[in-house]
């Protein structure tokens, strides 16, 4: 192992985010050499990987691709040692060799192993928005313990993170607000009346972003921007009313902040992850991303639309969930996100109509009843039961 590199390890890597984040530092191997590479079920995809960035660890959660992997590994001559479980993720994210933690598991699934990573100091780049989401202040908490640095690499809240102010400390005296920009997904203009009769297919073509099939379904129906409201506060410390929301078709500008002055920063770019996952593994350098650059002789109109009109309203309910939530009860988020998770599932197996996955999250939140969490296992309890809820209500509706 070479001790001049940073040691990366990927929480993720089959991914979308962990895909990018490989062909970003196949771009800088004199940076970067990976510890380890983590993923779930996509053994070969995972063997690929290994053959081509040879990390010290593999981790697949589930046993028997663990197995597959480390026969497939040892035909080919690899020295790559595969690990398997959840309690995997939590070493490798974690381990003292390791400098920095890309987390780009989807889902509460990957809080635990964010926890790990943030405990132990790491540099944390988080794609992963439900660990702030589900984890909220314990979250946090373990961040400031161990003396984790926190970067985000959601292409929103790294572009605010970038336009502002560089002393954190003066961030109140000089910021009015944070605006995040949503490009409305692909059901933007369909008629209210016809989504109830989306395919699963059609939600996940998103018309800007190449991303996965969960958070382009969350895209479609905009609670991906209610989970990222929710970041955002926690991420900045910042209060929910002064967190704004407008829809941006053309996914040029990724957010902004507006000053107390009525200036405005805003961070633009092409809709290629590779950007802030650069920002992210140089700072406070920059990297090259391997993104295309802007044309700005050749750019569509900017073109602005507000969340508050009745038809964006009715076609995306769940947006103002954020707030709600974030005005609730400890743990009140956590809820939102299980909830949210099992309707999106449900979808896409063909249980339940796009139009529904709404209905599963508001009828969890208003059936459940919780104490306000304060560490980690009674976090994992809320999430477990608010699942259980919400597949309870999946039941009766595609019974």
């Amino acid at each position: 192992m070479n001790q001049s590199k940073k040691q990366l390890t990927i929480l993720g890597s089959t991914g979308s985010i962990g895909k990018n984040t490989l062909n970003v530092v196949s771009h800088h191997l004199d940076r970067f050499e990976l510890f380890a590479l983590t993923g779930a079920q996509q053994v070969d995809l995972m063997f690929s990987q290994c053959m081509q960035f040879k990390p010290k660890y593999a981790v697949m959660v589930q046993d028997d691709c663990a197995k597959s992997l480390k026969e497939k590994l040892k035909n080919a001559g690899s020295s790559v040692n595969v690990l398997s479980g959840s309690h995997s993720l939590d070493e490798v994210a974690s381990d003292p060799q390791v400098d920095m933690v890309m987390a780009a598991i989807v889902g509460a699934v990957g809080l635990s192993s964010c926890i790990s990573a943030a405990k132990a100091g790491k540099r944390l780049l988080l794609a992963n928005k439900e660990a702030l989401v589900v984890g909220g202040q314990v979250f946090l908490s373990a961040v400031r313990e161990g003396g984790a640095l926190l970067l985000p690499i959601d292409s929103e809240h790294s572009a605010i993170f970038q336009s502002m102010p560089e002393d954190r400390s003066t961030w109140i005296d000089r910021v009015e607000k944070i605006i995040l920009t949503a490009s409305g997904g692909p059901f933007r203009q369909m008629a209210i009346e016809h989504l109830k009769n989306v395919k699963p297919d059609q939600a996940c073509a998103h018309p800007n972003w190449v991303m996965g099939r969960k958070i382009s379904v969350d895209s479609a129906t905009m609670m991906n921007k209610a989970l990222e409201v929710i970041e955002a506060r926690y991420l900045f410390d910042w209060m929910p009313q002064k967190i704004e929301v407008v829809i941006h078709p053309e996914s040029i500008i990724h957010s902004m902040v507006e000053y107390k002055d009525t200036s405005v920063m805003a961070q633009l770019g092409t809709p290629d992850m590779r950007m802030p996952i650069s920002y992210g593994l140089g700072w406070p350098y920059r990297l090259s991303s391997g993104a295309s650059k802007l044309d700005f002789m050749n750019l569509p109109p900017m073109t602005f639309e507000s969340i508050e009109s009745n038809q964006h309203r009715l076609r995306f309910p769940g947006l103002q969930l954020a707030w709600d939530s974030l005005n609730a009860k400890g743990g009140t988020t956590a809820v939102l996100n299980a909830a949210n998770e099992v309707g999106v599932a449900a979808f896409l197996a063909g249980q339940i109509r796009f139009d529904q996955i709404h209905h599963v999250t508001i009828q969890t939140l208003s059936t459940l009843a919780y104490s306000a969490p304060t560490e980690l296992g009674h976090l994992l309890q809320i999430d477990h039961e608010a699942r259980l809820y919400a597949n309870s209500f999946v039941k009766q509706w595609s019974a």
